[in-house]
C-alpha cells in the first residue's frame, strides 16, 4: 500500500474507476449477446430493438473512453451489418 496521502487516494479512485468501467463493459457484452439471440431466432424486430439498447450504450462507453472511439464503432457496425442481413 501507498505512503503518500495522494497515492492513497489514487488508489481508491483507480479503483471505483476499474468497477465502474468493468460494471460498463459487462452491460455492453450482455446486450451484444441479446442481439445475437434475436438474430439467431431470426425475429427482426426484436434484433432491432435489441440493435438500439446495445448502439446506446455502446456509445455511451466509447463517450467515456471505456472503449476507444474506432473500437466501439466497430462493434456498432459489426451488430448494425449482422440485424441488416437478415
Amino acid at each position: 500500500m501507498a505512503n503518500i496521502k495522494s497515492a492513497k487516494k489514487r488508489v481508491i479512485t483507480s479503483e471505483k474507476a476499474a468497477l465502474r468501467n468493468k460494471a460498463a463493459k459487462s452491460k455492453v457484452k450482455t446486450l451484444t449477446k441479446k442481439v445475437d439471440a434475436a438474430i439467431e431466432s431470426g425475429d427482426k424486430a426484436a434484433a432491432s430493438a435489441a440493435l438500439k439498447d446495445a448502439v446506446a450504450a455502446i456509445d455511451k462507453a466509447g463517450a467515456k473512453g471505456i472503449f476507444h472511439k474506432n473500437a466501439a464503432a466497430r462493434k456498432v457496425s459489426s451488430l448494425a451489418k449482422n440485424v441488416n442481413a437478415m
